[in-house]
């Protein structure tokens, strides 16, 4: 039931983003501009959001991170499909075979997971957080972190590699809370409270602050680079991360044979490189700003946009500025 209410959360995910997209759009053709939050398809799009990531945290309590975080694949596919048939997009040769090779992924994935009991109690979590595998994994991540960190606000490096490897370790810490919180609560409803262990507060506020940070270096990557060079390498990277989270922190792999190993490890490989072949050459789309005409201006005989391209960096910047205040004076 994991696996299906993961898969299910995933594809909501896509179809929410898409009908975001849609209602930004028709808000876009409008001749009065109105806040988004004000159209009715924006505020479903919302809502349906919410109700999938729901539905993913509850995933964590029932099935392995190992298989959760990799079916984050369902929505990149998804959203591929639906613009192809709800937005009207042309359907690429690199959108079946991509397709083709995540959904071969996904397949291995299911197949060859990790076999372990999901039943996470609170003093479980305690003893996992004091093991020295862990111990010795969140020293190795904190050091590493705060070598990133100190290349990002020292050296000003916003490389694209350096904000989504941040991005990566702090969500192995996230999906580690997600499990243990999410699993907590699982227990609790089932009337074996959990709610009463300090732990259980630890592992929230872990979680909570753990995905601010990361939703913080995640837009400045979105903000610095096109979303088809971010989307396909933060998925590799989140889903590595927590992967290696889950074998280390859950032990989820403990008894596994090593052909089930394999078999996961090459199903991982073929969803990387069909998200990675489905994003790649993925033209942006540019909303169409309208621009001001100098002939409309009083005193200028001028044709020309005063805004260079909308794509441009200096977009909504007077051009030769210094030779228009020359002009006035």
């Amino acid at each position: 039931f994991g696996v299906l209410l993961a898969a299910a959360s995933n594809f909501l995910i896509s179809v929410s983003l898409n009908i975001q997209k849609c209602a930004h759009l028709r808000l876009a053709c409008r001749a009065e501009l109105k806040p988004c939050y004000r159209s009715k398809l924006w505020c479903c799009g919302i809502a349906l959001l919410g109700l999938a990531e729901l539905g993913t945290f509850s995933a964590y309590a029932l099935a392995p991170i190992a298989l959760v975080a990799p079916l984050g694949s369902v929505s990149v596919i998804g959203s591929a499909f639906i613009s192809v048939f709800f937005l009207k997009k042309t359907m690429r040769t690199a959108d079946i075979l991509g397709g083709t090779l995540t959904i071969t992924g996904i397949y291995l994935l299911v197949t060859f997971a990790p076999s372990v009991p999901q039943e996470l109690t609170a003093r479980q979590v305690q003893n996992y957080l004091v093991s020295w595998p862990f111990l010795v994994y969140s020293i190795l991540e904190i050091l590493i972190f705060c070598i990133l960190l100190y290349f990002y606000k020292r050296k000003a490096v916003k490389h694209i590699m350096v904000l989504l490897m941040m991005v990566a370790l702090l969500a192995s810490l996230t999906v580690i809370a997600v499990k243990a919180v999410s699993s907590m609560i699982a227990l609790s409803v089932k009337g074996k409270m959990q709610l009463t262990y300090s732990i259980f507060y630890v592992m929230s506020i872990l979680m909570a602050t753990s995905c601010a940070f990361q939703v913080k270096f995640l837009n400045q990557a979105m903000h610095l680079y096109e979303a088809t060079a971010v989307v396909p390498i933060n998925f590799v990277f989140f889903t590595t991360s927590a992967i290696i989270s889950g074998v280390i922190f859950y032990r989820e792999f403990q008894s596994a044979a090593l052909l089930s190993v394999f078999m996961f490890l090459f199903g991982c490989l073929l969803s990387f490189l069909g998200v990675i072949i489905i994003a790649r050459n993925k033209k942006e789309e540019h909303l169409q700003i309208p621009f001001i005409d100098c002939g409309h201006i009083p005193g200028e005989n001028l044709t020309g946009k005063i805004q260079p391209d909308s794509h441009c960096s200096c977009y909504g910047t007077l051009n030769k500025e210094e030779d228009l205040v020359k002009r006035q004076s």
